[in-house]
């Protein structure tokens, strides 16, 4: 493992790929490597474990804007990569210095940094639009290799040219179990960033079909989606939903899930491997999620339930289902601590995840 380890994040917000990322550091860290972070001011940088650097860089997300507002937000993220690479060029150039990148869009400020042994870049995207694939293709020269974490996020960049290798996904293991009998009212919640992809307005359309059923959101949100945060407020507060939406903010995840039924993984467009569903199952929590990229693995073998995307009355049905069934919850908990013993486990697949990404 190289003695110097540089991570570059495209934004200091916390979800499923931050979170795999501040494993990881922490393992370089433990390894003996001296780490760096490079990502922007946030709640990530509150989660750096002790003897990690932090370096600040601009913000490298486009956030949720439509029509000319993107293709704004668009010019203004180009120059943030300009920012960026100034700042990245001098920790990312020294010789013998690995550079590990987190973000599709936190590539082109590494393009234009050159590090002299390229990138490790640490998949955790399903590539699903013109936007990501330009990316990628602009950037490819700078990537060293590419580390997926399921199939879902190695399928779309298979055939782009890149060094390629997967590594699964892991979470802590053996944890508690924290289900036992069903809340009253009933809650499920989302473990996510309030971000359009992630499915919060089908959630709230879908609670909308189930009467004295209770949602927590948990998570932060882009600068750039303030509107949306402003909108799905807006939604909840309606006479239908008012009462019954919480949204938590940034909150340590094993205390969100103790107070929850079911968790759901709502995404319109596919996502590479949901860690908030592999948290989930550790606890014995019953997931439902949206059937496409990362959880049709994780839920194989109705481990879980998977609905189309997008349809809110499918996703009602399905938590309406779970929660009207005392048995086939505690099937479906036992089950989803059992795949995570068997492939999820991350003292199992930390050490291989480093090594793909820093050797």
């Amino acid at each position: 493992m190289s003695r110097d380890v540089v991570f570059v994040s495209y934004t200091g917000q916390v979800s499923g790929a931050e979170k795999v990322m501040l494993s990881v550091i922490g393992e370089a860290l433990r390894a003996g490597s001296r780490v760096t972070l490079a990502c922007p001011p946030g709640p990530l940088t509150g989660q750096l474990p002790e003897g990690c650097a932090h370096v600040v860089i601009p913000e490298l997300s486009l956030g949720g804007q439509r029509g000319v507002a993107r293709i704004a937000a668009a010019a203004r993220l180009v120059v943030r990569w300009a920012l960026a690479a100034a700042t990245l060029r001098p920790i990312v150039r020294p010789a013998g210095t690995s550079t590990v990148v987190n973000s599709v869009f936190a590539l082109p400020a590494l393009r234009l940094a050159r590090p002299p042994r390229g990138v490790a870049w640490l998949v955790h995207d399903a590539m699903t639009t013109g936007a990501q694939r330009m990316v990628i293709i602009a950037s490819r020269g700078v990537v060293r290799i590419a580390v997926a974490c399921t199939e879902a996020a190695a399928a779309p960049i298979r055939g782009l040219g890149l060094n390629l290798q997967t590594v699964p996904y892991g979470v802590r293991w053996p944890v508690p179990r924290l289900t036992g009998t069903r809340h009253e009212p009933p809650v499920v919640g989302m473990l996510s960033l309030l971000t359009p992809w992630k499915g919060h307005r089908v959630m709230l359309a879908a609670l909308a079909e189930l009467p004295g059923v209770t949602a927590e959101f948990a998570g932060g949100n882009f600068p750039g989606d303030a509107g949306y945060v402003e909108e799905l407020t807006e939604r909840a507060s309606r006479p239908d939903l008012a009462g019954r939406v919480r949204f938590l903010g940034h909150v340590d995840p094993e205390v969100a899930m103790m107070g929850w039924d079911v968790l759901v993984s709502a995404s319109v467009s596919p996502e590479a491997g949901p860690l908030a569903v592999l948290e989930a199952m550790s606890h014995g929590l019953p997931v439902v999620a949206t059937d496409h990229g990362g959880p049709c693995d994780f839920l194989r073998d109705d481990v879980g339930v998977l609905v189309p995307p997008d349809d809110p009355s499918a996703l009602a049905a399905a938590i309406a289902s779970v929660l009207a069934d005392d048995v086939r919850r505690q099937r479906m908990s036992e089950d989803g601590r059992c795949r995570i013993a068997e492939e999820h486990d991350i003292a199992v697949t930390l050490p291989s995840l480093v090594r793909a990404l820093t050797d």
